[in-house]
């Protein structure tokens, strides 16, 4: 199974992509994890040790340099567009409870949204990861799916947004349904989270329409304390896993529509 989380900053979306690769892992599966926020922290969610070699790939300019072609101090005008990555995977993961984890970042340089060469590198890597690989791949993406070309997005099978109660939230979930579906994405749902009442649920349901719902996940003072602490989020909040769990059940009924 291959899916992409998406979901404007601060939602959630890095501890529901922990919780959900722990339970693939817990079920027998041999998920990969993939980190492709720039503001990189599924690591510690997920458990990692702090000591871990888990340098965002798209801060590896020599890398990038060799593979591409490109000058590393200055990126002259022709590099390749279809960079060899296949090595990548074994190379700069770390495996923790069953969960293979990869940092990919983002491109923090001006022009990132163009076909710069940290780009074209990122994008080749993730096409790789979920194209051309057996495991479960969980793409932990940021608000926008930047890094998801036309080929890849046809293999996703699910896009998931992870969405908090708030219109701002449940715009962004509409946009990211808009751009999926623009690149041919077939099944793009949502997933609540920082619910307290029944009413979040409702307003979440209402506004989301044509965005299938297939969970929530319950405010968590235990998730916060967790994440302020550096700890794994799927040790921290059983109520929140099991949540997570009947997500997950609901994700394979969904997938197979």
């Amino acid at each position: 199974m291959k899916i992409a989380v998406s979901g404007k900053g601060g939602v959630g979306k890095t501890t529901f992509v922990a919780i959900l690769a722990r339970i693939f892992a817990q079920e027998g599966r041999k998920p990969i994890a993939i980190d492709a926020d720039p503001d990189a922290n599924l690591a510690s969610a997920i458990g990692a040790p702090a000591d871990a070699n888990l340098t965002p790939i798209g801060q590896m300019r020599d890398l990038i340099a060799e593979r591409t072609g490109a000058d590393p101090e200055g990126y002259g005008k022709f590099f390749k567009m279809n960079p060899s990555v296949s090595d990548l995977p074994e190379k700069f993961s770390v495996e923790h409870a069953g969960v293979r984890l990869m940092v990919l970042g983002g491109v923090y340089r001006g022009g990132g949204g163009c076909a710069c060469p940290e780009n074209v590198f990122l994008k080749a890597l993730l096409t790789h990861l979920i194209l051309h690989r057996d495991e479960d791949a969980i793409v932990d993406m940021e608000a926008g799916i930047e890094h998801l070309g036309r080929a890849t997005v046809q293999a996703v099978d699910a896009l998931i947004v992870v969405v908090e109660p708030g219109r701002r939230s449940v715009r962004t979930a509409h946009e990211v349904k808009s751009l999926g579906a623009d690149l041919g994405i077939q099944r793009v749902c949502a997933v609540g989270n920082k619910v307290k009442e029944q009413a979040h649920i409702d307003f979440m349901r209402g506004e989301l329409k044509e965005v299938p719902l297939l969970g929530t996940m319950s405010y968590s003072e235990k998730l916060i304390r967790a994440d302020l602490a550096g700890e794994p989020s799927y040790e921290s909040d059983e109520r929140v896993v099991e949540e997570v769990k009947a997500i997950r059940t609901r994700l394979g009924e969904f997938v197979e529509l």
